[in-house]
């Protein structure tokens, strides 16, 4: 059982309450809502040891997908099994959902309103500030030496210069880290027989759960909400390094390749889902309402961002429920952590091909793509520069990195700034 009967588990009416609370006020990013847990569920109510949530994070940081979410479903499930980790994990996910989805249809219907724009304007330039700071942050815990710089630096290069697939570029760093690692991987002690015998049937039957309504949708669909669903089903697989990792990866294929979104639009859904509580890769619902609104109207747009939140969560809980047994030993292989600390490293030039990218696109009006035998460069037009932008942008990072603000208040005074500057 994966309770252990010493714990002081709670029933499922208490823990129901305990997870709507965090799920309500986990604002602020994966750091901040991994700081609420631990305070809600090892300070406060002892349902968790230290050691039991430290082994749960680091296991939950070597998979893809949101790690807060990931460990809120482990939370339940040690307390409560299944249901645990479904009631958990949903609610972490669910109070973000539905206000994503009112900001999207919000914003389909009203986005192209001169001040609503002018609004927007401010919002964008917060998402540089904000996407800035990130990478500021990672780059201080990921880069550890040399070979890491040079991993940040070539990812960024493959992304930004020679427009490599997202996924290439994290499979050749986590590469790098198995085949580099230190320790041999035949330190670790291997899992048991029985563990196998338990896991594979969960891992069957959620892969089922998550994959065949989704290639049920290609038999009898075979349009949009099919490439959505494969779409953010192939980015589930691959979001290591949280959802700034993927970004660049989705604006590629939604903007350039499949035309769903334009890139102010892009960075608009950054700067809505940065306001909204849960998971930041929750922007993937408002992207894919987006696409469907604007492809059929709002009853498509809500279809495809029910698909979009199945692709991208449920294989999170597969992840739990096969993992989860296996907890206190993965958590400790020597190989799994070089290859994540190689593939956060890689993150860090990932972050900083989207930061630039995100930059190009809100302090200039246009911008040329040009070709240079492999190199793909990005040319912006000098008399297109917006200088309100610029200035709202230096003025949020100002906020943000130096003087420390909350994200929140930041964003609000950004766009009122941007919407008083349209005003005028």
């Amino acid at each position: 059982m994966p309770v252990d009967p010493s714990d002081p588990a709670p029933d499922l009416r208490a823990l129901t309450r305990a997870f709507a609370r965090i799920g309500c006020l986990s604002f602020g990013g994966p750091a901040a809502q991994i700081a609420l847990m631990h305070g809600e569920l090892v300070a406060a109510r002892r349902w968790l040891t230290e050691r039991q949530f430290a082994n749960a994070l680091s296991f939950c940081m070597m998979l893809p997908g949101p790690e807060a979410m990931q460990l809120a479903t482990y939370a339940g499930w040690r307390l409560h099994g299944i249901r645990g980790g479904l009631v958990a994990g949903g609610l972490f996910v669910l109070p973000g959902a539905l206000v994503i989805l009112v900001l999207a249809v919000v914003y389909a219907a009203f986005g192209q309103v001169p001040l609503v724009r002018a609004l927007f304007l401010g919002v964008q330039a917060a998402v540089l500030a904000i996407v800035a700071q990130a990478l500021l942050r990672l780059a201080g815990r990921a880069l550890e030496g040399a070979a890491h710089w040079w991993l940040a630096g070539l990812a960024f290069a493959g992304l930004f210069l020679f427009d490599l697939p997202f996924p290439l570029v994290i499979a050749l760093a986590a590469l790098y880290g198995l085949l580099t690692s230190g320790a041999d991987a035949g330190t670790a002690a291997p899992l048991p027989a029985a563990a196998h015998g338990r896991t594979l049937p969960v891992v069957a039957l959620w892969s089922g759960i998550w994959l065949v309504p989704l290639a049920a949708l290609w038999l009898f669909e075979g349009g949009l909400l099919a490439r959505i669903g494969s779409f953010f089903a192939q980015l589930a697989v691959v979001s290591f390094g949280g959802a700034y990792a993927v970004l660049a990866w989705m604006t590629q294929t939604v903007v350039q390749e499949q035309g769903w979104l334009t890139t102010t639009q892009m960075i608009d859904a950054l700067g809505l889902a940065e306001t909204t509580p849960g998971p930041l890769i929750l922007v993937t619902e408002f992207v894919a309402y987006l696409a469907g609104a604007q492809a059929g109207g709002a009853w498509l747009g809500a279809a495809a961002a029910l698909v979009a939140l199945w692709a991208t969560f449920v294989p999170c809980f597969l992840w739990i429920f096969a993992g989860a047994p296996h907890i206190e030993r993965l958590a400790a292989q020597p190989r799994l952590s070089g290859a994540l600390r190689a593939v956060t490293a890689a993150v860090v030039g990932v972050m900083a091909s989207l930061a630039l990218w995100f930059a190009a696109h809100v302090l200039f009006a246009e911008i040329e793509t040009r070709r240079l035998g492999p190199l793909r460069l990005l040319q912006p037009e000098a008399a297109s520069f917006v200088p309100e932008a610029f200035v709202l942008a230096l003025a949020a990072g100002l906020a943000l990195i130096w003087r420390g603000w909350p994200l929140l208040p930041v964003l609000g005074g950004a766009a009122l700034a941007g919407g008083v500057l349209g005003a005028v």
